[in-house]
Parts: structure tokens; C-alpha cells; sequence
């Protein structure tokens, strides 16, 4: 079973690693993300994923394969990040209410002097959510810590009416395409 460092605390990336059997040393980076404009969402999800995995390489080293990620909800010319309380969570969801909306991640993995680093879009369409459903949505808590005021894999899951692209992508660690990068960088993500 392959190990990697995750320069991330979300237990969504740890849960989709561990999901496909890889081990994973949890490293959160110390970077401070940026944030843009929506017609920049691409670059700058990229360029937060790399910040993380090139500060977590920098003080853990890259024998082992280090994962960063970055994701971000865009709409309109707008990026949503992750909501600052109730009350932003609420008029996130209002302004993603029966709309599409796009999730990007950028994805960085450092390995052995290497660096790999990619995005991934999946196009998100909301049912017409009432009032209600968002007060009552926001007061589980669970859209505090995810950007767009959302969790696909959880309650928010039933917010949603179709996705165009790839689920683990809303998630937060779209595995297909890490999976490819690490080929490319010659580790075996499912191997030893």
C-alpha cells in the first residue's frame, strides 16, 4: 500500500485516499491561500495547491509522494470560498438555488524532485431550494467548512440535482486525475 503526505486537514481528501487504500500522513501546510477573480478560478486553485505541497515538501521532504489541494465553487464572475458564518452560508445557497455552478480543484504532488500539478472543473446544477431548506440545511452545520457553503457526500448531496464531470472532484480530490499524475510521475498510488 503506497503512503503519501497530505498537505491538507480536510477529512474528505483523507477519506477519499484511504478509500482506495493508500496510507496517508495527514500534514496540513502553513500557506496562506489566495483567493481572485472567477475568470482567474483555475490559477488560482493551481497556485494554492502548490503553495501547500511546496510547504509541506519543504519541511517534510519528498521521498514519499506529498498531495496538495485546493477547491473552489465558482458562479457568475464570483469565487465562493468557505463561508464565514450562518448568515454567508444562507446567501451562498440562495445565490446556487436552482443554478449551475462550477467546482474546481487544482491538484499538486511533489515526488522525489519532481512536481506535478493540474485542475479539474465539474459543472454542479442545485434544485430550487426554499427558504426553509437552507436555514435548515446551514443549521446542521455542515456548510461552515466547504466552499460554496456545501458537502456533496453528506446532507448537501440531497441539494443537488445532476453534476457534469467528475463526483470525487466536488468532493475535494478528484482521484482519477491524481491517480494519472502519479503514474506520470512513476509512483504506483495503489501499490508499495
Amino acid at each position: 500500500m503506497m503512503q503519501v503526505v497530505l498537505a491538507s486537514a480536510s477529512p474528505r481528501r483523507l477519506a477519499l485516499l484511504e478509500q482506495v487504500g493508500v496510507r496517508v500522513q495527514v500534514c496540513p501546510a502553513d500557506f496562506a491561500e489566495a483567493d481572485g477573480k472567477a475568470a482567474e478560478a483555475r490559477h488560482v486553485a493551481v497556485n494554492n495547491a502548490r503553495g501547500k505541497c511546496r510547504a509541506v515538501a519543504a519541511a517534510q521532504g519528498d521521498a514519499v509522494p506529498v498531495v496538495a489541494a485546493d477547491t473552489i465553487v465558482v458562479i457568475d464572475e464570483d469565487i465562493l470560498g468557505n463561508p464565514a458564518d450562518a448568515a454567508a452560508a444562507e446567501a451562498m445557497l440562495n445565490r446556487l438555488s436552482g443554478r449551475s455552478h462550477t467546482v474546481i480543484t487544482g491538484v499538486a504532488v511533489r515526488y522525489r524532485g519532481r512536481e506535478l500539478y493540474k485542475d479539474c472543473a465539474t459543472s454542479v446544477l442545485f434544485r430550487r431550494l426554499s427558504a426553509q431548506e437552507i436555514r435548515e440545511y446551514v443549521a446542521t452545520g455542515e456548510p461552515l467548512d466547504k466552499a460554496g457553503a456545501y458537502g456533496i457526500q453528506g446532507r448537501g448531496a440531497l441539494l443537488v440535482e445532476k453534476i457534469d464531470g467528475c463526483y470525487n472532484n466536488v468532493v475535494g480530490l478528484p482521484l482519477t486525475m491524481l491517480y494519472e499524475m502519479f503514474k506520470e510521475l512513476g509512483a504506483d498510488m495503489t501499490g508499495d
